[in-house]
């Protein structure tokens, strides 16, 4: 632990000017009597450590001083602290942040980053977040309810052996001691997430590649958010017709110039027309489009700001789903059954 603690604090010494023994006796909950030794034992190492007096004095190194910079160049520096700042605005790991100072004593960064990434979104539980990855680091057992694509409910023990980040949504993936076999679980469809106080041993077969299903997703153009879980199950939905089936279908959509913003993020791997009043016509190519549920719920979430122009049985099968809709609304007699 004194080890540890003596490499921290060489680390700090190099990203700062001057540290307060006082500050440094608080981050690592010690007296400052310790840290006064523990500069002592610095210093006797070789590390040019000096004193700096007066009521904003402490402790520092010599200007000039740096660790050798062969290891890593400052595009990798620079590149490595990105990727540690988005992953510790999730995981609130003071690990990570450390690790980010010894980068850069290495190759300090003057400048303001170029680039910067949010892993965060409006459904992410960074909570459960930080379970999993103590569930992962510590091979234990987790336990939670999951929706699956087709709207089931089943309890479920997984194995998880990694998270990831795609398509703006946090999943996870493991042994499914239910299906038996490795699963792909979004985080959002994941219920009453608790640590079961069973661990396990990584299992020796080959664990497949997750990414794969998603590159197998990407020749529709436009992801449909289901994870291979859903594979499994049978889909419900309206039946496209023979000849939407089993092919690749153009899919025209005219958006209106009131959601133009909303038309670019929803719509951006797709063909676009700019029209003079403002609207766009997008087209994209995708496969199944009467059963693709991002599709639909998509569109529908447009309202009266977009409308499919092609192809016609997307129409009606939309038109449909509209009076299904209305019809709940028409029955007013069922708005006094509940209370809020």
């Amino acid at each position: 632990m004194k080890l540890e603690r003596l490499i921290s604090i060489i680390y700090k010494l190099l990203n700062h000017e001057v540290l307060s023994a006082t500050v440094l006796a608080e981050e690592f909950g010690v007296s400052p009597r310790t840290i006064y030794r523990d500069m002592d034992v610095i210093g006797a190492a070789g590390f040019p450590v000096i004193s700096h007096q007066g009521s904003n004095g402490g402790y520092g190194m010599i200007d000039g001083y740096k660790l050798d910079k062969s290891l890593l160049g400052s595009h990798d520096v620079a590149s490595l602290v990105t990727v540690l700042h988005s992953l510790s605005t999730m995981f609130d790991d003071a690990r990570v942040q450390g690790t980010i100072e010894r980068l850069q004593s290495i190759e300090p960064i003057q400048q303001m980053p170029r680039l910067e990434i949010n892993f965060q979104s409006y459904h992410t539980d960074t909570d459960v977040l930080r379970l999993l990855r103590e569930a992962i680091a510590e091979h234990q057992v987790i336990h939670f309810d999951y929706i699956s694509a087709s709207n089931e409910r089943t309890a479920r023990n997984v194995e998880a052996v990694r998270i990831y980040f795609k398509y703006g949504a946090w999943y996870v993936y493991g042994y499914c001691r239910s299906r038996q076999d490795y699963r792909e679980f979004r985080l959002s469809r994941m219920l009453d997430v608790v640590l079961r106080d069973e661990h396990f041993a990584v299992r020796p077969q080959v664990v497949r590649d997750p990414g794969s299903y998603i590159q197998k997703q990407s020749k529709t153009n436009i992801p449909d958010q289901a994870v291979p879980e859903s594979q499994t199950t049978t889909n419900t939905q309206t039946t496209a017709p023979h000849s939407l089936s089993n092919e690749m279908v153009d899919v025209v959509i005219h958006i209106r110039q009131q959601a133009l913003a909303n038309g670019l993020d929803q719509f951006q791997h797709t063909k676009r027309q700019f029209h003079d009043d403002g609207s766009i016509t997008v087209r994209l190519t995708i496969c199944h489009p009467l059963q693709s549920k991002w599709l639909c719920g998509t569109l529908l979430s447009f309202g009266s700001a977009a409308e499919v122009l092609y192809p016609p049985e997307l129409r009606v099968h939309l038109r449909q789903q509209l009076r299904q809709m209305l019809s709940y609304y028409e029955q007013d007699e069922r708005k006094n059954d509940f209370s809020v």
